[in-house]
This record gives C-alpha cells, sequence and structure tokens, in this order.
C-alpha cells in the first residue's frame, strides 16, 4: 500500500495526517518532548486537565467525582458524585457524610431486594441500621425516592410507632437506606418464642395489634402513604418495649386515597383484591393492609404461616382468592375481642372490611394505651443480654 493511498483512506475515516508521506515507523523522528506533551493533552470531556484512569472499584473516597467512559461511542460521560447524602439524626443534628463515614459491623438481615447491616457512623459513634437496596435506578427515580423518604424523615421523627429514617444515599447505583436500629423483628421473635415451646402471650399480641394500626393510621391520615407490605418481619421491635413499622421503600403516595398500582408488597400476605383485580376495579385501598395484618396477627399468634405450603405460587394465591380465610377459633386460646378482632382483619370482601379509625374503635383498641413494659419485660425473657460494648482504654 503507497502512503497516497493511506492518506485517503484516513481522509475517509475522518483521521487528520500532517502529511501523506508520513509512515508508521517515523514516529521515532519526533521530539521526545511533543510525544510527551500529546500523551498530557487527551483530555477528558468538559474538562480543562489531563485525563486520568479512573481509579479501581472501592479504592477512592466516597465523595470523590468519578469520570466514566462509554467505550462504544467513544463519548465521555457526565461526571456522578458517589455515596453522599445528608442524614439527619434528630431535629437538631443533620449533616452531609459519605459511604465512608459509616463502618459496617455486619449484617443483620436479608431478603429478595437487598440486605441489611448494622453500621456505626464513625465521627458520632451512632449506631443505624442501614439497608442496601441494589438498585438500577436512573438519577430521575432516584430523585423521586428521596423525596418520598425525606417526606416521611420530616414527620416521624417525633412519632414513635416508626422507625426514623435518617436519610438516603447513593453509592454506585445502590440505594441505602439509613434508619433507626431496632433489637429484632416480629418474625424473629415469633420463631424464637414457638421455638422454645412457648407462645407470645396475648397482651403484648394487643399490643403489636395497636401500635400496628396506629403507625398505618398516620401513615395515610398526615403523610397519605399506604404501605403495602405488611409482614411480621417489618414490624420491629426493642427492649425498650416500643413497637414500630418499617419499610416503606415500595410504599405509595395515595391519589385520592386509591392505590393504583398492584405489584408491590410479598404475595403471600396480599389481599384477594391485590391478586384478583376484578375484585376492586377503581383500585385496592387501605383495607388491604389490614387483610395483610390479619395474616400476621394469625401468624404469630398460632406460631406458622396460615396457608399450608403449595408446589407453586399460584396455588397459594388462587386459595387466598378462591377458599376461607384463616380465621381464628375459640379452640384457639384467645379472649372473644382478640378473636374478633383478627377475623375482621380478615373478612375477603374488602367492602365490608373496616378501615383503621374504625379498628381503634373496636373493644379490642378502644381503650388500650401503649404499653412499653408488657413488651419489654417479655422480651428480656426471649431475647439473649445485649452484647457490652468495651470502654476504650
Amino acid at each position: 500500500m503507497d502512503s497516497g493511498s493511506l492518506a485517503g483512506r484516513a481522509a475517509l475515516c475522518g483521521i487528520k495526517t500532517r502529511s501523506s508521506k508520513m509512515s508508521f515507523d517515523n514516529t521515532s523522528n519526533m521530539d521526545g518532548q511533543k510525544m510527551k506533551r500529546r500523551n498530557q493533552l487527551r483530555l477528558s470531556f468538559g474538562s480543562g486537565h489531563p485525563r486520568r484512569n479512573p481509579p479501581e472499584p472501592n479504592t477512592f473516597p466516597a465523595s470523590t467525582t468519578i469520570v466514566t467512559q462509554d467505550v462504544m461511542a467513544h463519548q465521555w460521560l457526565p461526571p456522578r458524585t458517589a455515596g453522599s447524602g445528608t442524614l439527619r439524626l434528630s431535629p437538631q443534628v443533620e449533616f452531609t457524610t459519605t459511604a465512608e463515614d459509616l463502618k459496617d459491623l455486619g449484617e443483620i438481615g436479608a431478603g429478595s431486594f437487598g440486605c441489611v447491616n448494622r453500621m456505626k457512623h464513625v465521627s458520632t459513634g451512632h449506631e443505624m441500621a442501614v439497608k442496601r437496596i441494589r438498585s438500577t435506578m436512573d438519577e430521575h427515580d432516584q430523585q423521586k425516592l428521596k423525596i418520598e423518604l425525606s417526606i416521611v424523615m420530616k414527620n416521624d421523627n417525633d412519632f414513635s410507632y416508626i422507625v426514623q429514617f435518617y436519610g438516603t444515599l447513593f453509592r454506585e447505583g445502590d440505594c441505602w437506606i439509613c434508619m433507626e436500629l431496632m433489637d429484632t423483628s416480629l418474625h424473629e421473635l415469633y420463631k424464637r418464642v414457638f421455638g422454645r415451646g412457648r407462645r407470645i402471650p396475648e397482651n403484648v399480641l394487643t399490643q403489636v395489634a395497636f401500635s400496628t394500626v396506629k403507625a398505618l393510621y398516620y401513615l395515610k391520615e398526615t403523610l397519605q402513604m399506604i404501605h403495602r407490605d405488611i409482614k411480621p418481619s417489618n414490624i420491629l421491635l426493642n427492649r425498650k418495649g416500643e413497637i414500630k413499622m418499617c419499610d416503606f421503600g415500595i410504599s405509595g403516595r395515595l391519589i385520592d386515597s386509591i392505590a393504583k398500582t398492584r405489584d408491590a408488597g410479598c404475595q403471600a400476605y396480599m389481599a384477594p383484591e391485590r391478586i384478583d383485580p376484578s375484585k376492586a376495579i377503581n383500585g385496592y385501598d387501605v383495607r388491604s393492609d389490614v387483610w395483610s395484618l390479619g395474616i400476621t396477627l394469625v401468624e404469630v399468634s398460632l406460631g406458622q404461616f396460615p396457608y399450608p405450603d403449595f408446589s407453586t405460587i399460584f396455588e397459594q394465591l388462587n386459595r387466598v382468592v378462591s377458599g376461607e380465610p384463616p380465621l381464628l377459633k375459640e379452640s384457639d386460646c384467645f379472649s372473644k375481642n382478640y378473636t374478633t378482632f383478627v377475623n375482621q382483619c380478615l373478612i375477603k370482601e374488602f367492602e365490608h372490611r373496616p378501615k383503621y379509625d374504625a379498628l381503634l374503635k373496636t373493644p379490642l383498641l378502644a381503650n388500650l394505651q401503649r404499653n412499653t413494659m408488657v413488651v419489654a419485660e417479655f422480651l428480656s425473657t426471649v431475647l439473649p443480654p445485649p452484647a457490652i460494648t468495651p470502654r476504650p482504654s
């Protein structure tokens, strides 16, 4: 191939050459300083600084700005910030932080959407639960989630039936939701209790029902939100005897008090009208969470999930829609008020199922007050003693 054809092909490809007589062998004749300068001037898009190779994963501070390259398009993408956000521990304590400011103390839970780790904010020593969700959300969806959680953060710090949300961090696409650390979940508690041949006392179960209804009523009336994922693992307890709702990451804003989407939540606890749309043509409402509460209370009262194991999830869902609800019976040895309350939550025709305000007026809850002492005393007989943190020498 001659130099003329080489230059012609280069021109067709949009490559500029100094001379048609230039060959690949004459680079050694170029001045060394010019070659060095040329390499330095391979600029990243929109930057006045020489190109630097992106650091290896997990080797950079979370607050640094990373510039990535789309190799296929040969274009530089806009910078993105890794892992920074605002934590609000109380109305008086709020600060900007990064993922590197949190020390991982180990995993305390896991689910289909991610895991929950116990972490300590190094500079303040404050411990929290951090739910890390594998996410492919784009920037727009991240902003929507931040707005939704910020609404909860601003309203629930003084409401003691919902776990406090401290803030969110987005690190390399993953969403970190920082929230109040509790000691156990209702799921872990009932498994531990029944595993020892015991049952959860009715006065503790009544406190669970009372606290959960209060939390759900607050979400609806104050924040105009519906939870849509009521189950034992989302009801948390601490050694002080407090019972709180958590996990609003998949909760939805209500539009005219009616939820239009049908895909959020754990299928095993879904109400019939959520599984079969024909039962609620205009969409389901907060009474779907009342059904989920009823299933939850039956489960933790009897020590097992009320529906039998099926070979497929479709058989189980068909049982929920077509079969009889799993009601409590007199032989289960609970009071009439408690049995009636649970069974009211499991009325299949959701139009006849009570809403939160009606539940709070039932004989079981009408004159009830929060009693953390009852719950704390029971937990002290079930949970292992708290770990003692050694004092620094």
